[in-house]
């Protein structure tokens, strides 16, 4: 990616995961700037990775080729009319990874024509492991298409969507998709505890467990169904497990969270694309 100027709005830690990812695939630190309220924060980010920083988001955001919304989306709508002056004025591409804010809202704040990427990372982003879906506006071209998905490839893989609409699926999906898996370690473990495990023992074992799985899935061709069945032997321990969770009707219940989650998000973002009094 040429290294045009990169200004995040925000510097909590999802900033701090891309700015750590961008350098670390070689993008120059004086390229980057943070704008926060905390001179703390500001402080911290300077100190790591000796990026430009500043308290005022319009001269973070002056001569930007993008920008970065990572502030809570309840302050989104006092940030992106504070900065519609500036991006419009240069054309930059803004990128927003704040959950919940559809594209129209932020177009209704930020002015009409400017570019936008609408992306929804997952918390595996502070680890560089994170999963991003991201949906273009029309007005983003093929360059900053590239732009953008070259910032969030830092911290993970990244995935184009064609329809808006998706982004509460997504977010129902890999956005609160990490608590499922930690829900579903969580139990494991005690399970193992219940039947005779000690506590260290059982946190390592599903903990890697659950890595390794993952790794294989990442790694192989092959679909999880024909996996499961791989290591499934008839009439073994495997078998009578799955047979219970599938008696218990774990499909069913992921189904239906999901439908929850993904209808919880189409709720909020109709609450935060509100104007504010």
């Amino acid at each position: 990616m040429e290294q045009g100027i990169i200004s995040f709005i925000g510097g909590g830690n999802m900033c701090s995961s891309l700015v750590g990812g961008l350098i670390a695939d070689g993008y120059a630190p004086e390229r980057i700037r943070v704008s926060d309220p905390g001179e703390e924060t500001l402080a911290s980010l300077r100190a790591r990775f000796g990026v430009h920083t500043t308290h005022d988001n319009r001269e973070a955001a002056a001569g930007a080729g993008v920008v970065v919304l990572a502030v809570k989306p309840q302050v989104l709508p006092k940030v992106a009319a504070e900065l519609a002056p500036v991006v419009q004025e240069h054309g930059t591409l803004v990128v927003s990874i704040a959950a919940g804010i559809r594209t129209t809202d932020l177009q209704r704040w930020l002015g009409a024509g400017v570019a936008l990427v609408r992306t929804m990372p997952n918390t595996p982003a502070l680890v560089k492991s994170g999963a991003t879906a991201l949906f273009a506006t029309a007005a983003v071209t093929a360059a900053q298409r590239d732009q953008a998905e070259s910032v969030l490839r830092a911290v993970g893989l990244t995935l184009w969507l064609e329809n808006e609409e998706q982004m509460d699926a997504v977010t129902a999906l890999s956005g609160s998709g990490p608590a499922y898996f930690f829900l579903v370690m969580e139990a494991m473990q005690g399970a193992a505890q219940a039947i005779g495990l000690p506590e260290r023992t059982a946190r390592l074992l599903t903990l890697q467990t659950a890595f390794g799985a993952a790794k294989m899935a990442l790694e192989s061709d092959e679909e999880p169904s024909l996996l499961r069945q791989r290591v499934t032997s008839p009439g073994g321990t495997t078998e009578r497990a799955l047979n219970v969770l599938e008696e218990g009707k774990l499909r069913e219940l992921f189904r239906d969270a999901l439908t929850s989650a993904r209808d919880r998000s189409r709720e909020l973002a109709a609450i935060l694309g509100r104007d504010p009094d």
